[in-house]
């Protein structure tokens, strides 16, 4: 049985969800991130896809990169556009994709049982993708999305 405990999550207010809402950060180029934010400095693109705070061009794994994510993540909290919960909770969300959705819970969880497989993966990844999100939750001290 996997050891999970809930925590205080970090969520817009309902008023804002729309503005600050993104789709998640591997499923578009950086190009489409900074399209889609556009001129909007609520959106979640700021943090999850920092690059786009950068001339076109600038390489998305350099260290001024994460740390403008998490000076982003800072921000949000500090203009309340990201507001932390006040109790620690488990959270209960859904999907929905070409007509089909998938529910599933976000907890906390323990690194050990993920890394023996007592938490299945629910996909295999690329390491260098791997690499570049452990970088961005150390530097902002969040893992932003999901």
């Amino acid at each position: 049985m996997p050891k999970i405990k809930p925590f205080r999550g970090v969520r817009p207010p309902k008023a804002l969800v729309e503005q600050v809402q993104s789709r998640p950060y591997d499923v578009l180029s950086s190009e489409e991130a900074r399209q889609e934010a556009g001129d909007n400095a609520m959106s979640l693109y700021h943090i999850i896809k920092p690059e786009i705070n950068f001339p076109e061009g600038t390489d998305e794994y350099d260290p001024r990169v994460y740390e403008s994510g998490a000076e982003q993540f800072q921000k949000f909290q500090d203009k309340g556009w990201l507001v932390e919960d006040a109790e620690e909770n488990y959270y209960l969300y859904a999907q929905t994709m070409n007509g089909r959705t998938q529910y599933g819970f976000v907890v906390c969880a323990n690194v050990d049982d993920y890394l023996s497989g007592v938490i299945k993966k629910h996909e295999l990844t690329r390491r260098d993708k791997e690499e570049d999100r452990m970088k961005h939750v150390r530097r902002t001290s969040a893992n932003i999305e999901k």
